[in-house]
């Protein structure tokens, strides 16, 4: 008998493994150590490569209580229209990172988001979250 846990379906499965592929490509050809704009350029061009559709530092806008703020969130890219990914360069993520994304996720009302972390040795560090 199959359990009702694994008969879940991956949400965006297609799309997640292509995003992956092209963080893990760039992290191949680059390595560890460089600062997040030099990542954050080199995924760019990957992205357009692979012709994934996406969007580099989208204003996202922040309401209280029905009021729109003049602060806004940036994630580092949101692709397919429907999926964040927020990259860091450090030694681990850590809970703030998490926090991060998780409220990217809240304030857009997406339901996907990755952190990837291209400062970790000696392999891609990446964490999916599903709001």
């Amino acid at each position: 008998m199959d359990n009702p846990k694994h008969q879940k379906e991956f949400l965006y499965k297609e799309e997640c493994h292509e995003l992956l592929g092209a963080c893990m490509e760039v992290y191949k050809e680059m390595g560890n150590g460089f600062l997040e704009s030099v990542y954050q350029e080199c995924l760019a061009k990957e992205f357009q490569r692979r012709q994934i559709p996406y969007v580099t530092q989208p204003a996202i806008e922040l309401t209280y209580k029905n009021d729109i703020l003049q602060q806004t969130y940036k994630p580092d890219f949101v692709c397919y229209g429907k999926i964040i990914i927020e990259l860091k360069v450090t030694h681990n993520l850590m809970p703030e990172h998490r926090a991060q994304l998780l409220n990217y996720l809240r304030a857009t009302q997406m339901k996907v988001g990755y952190l990837i972390n291209f400062g970790h040795f000696p392999l891609l560090e990446h964490e999916r979250f599903i709001l």
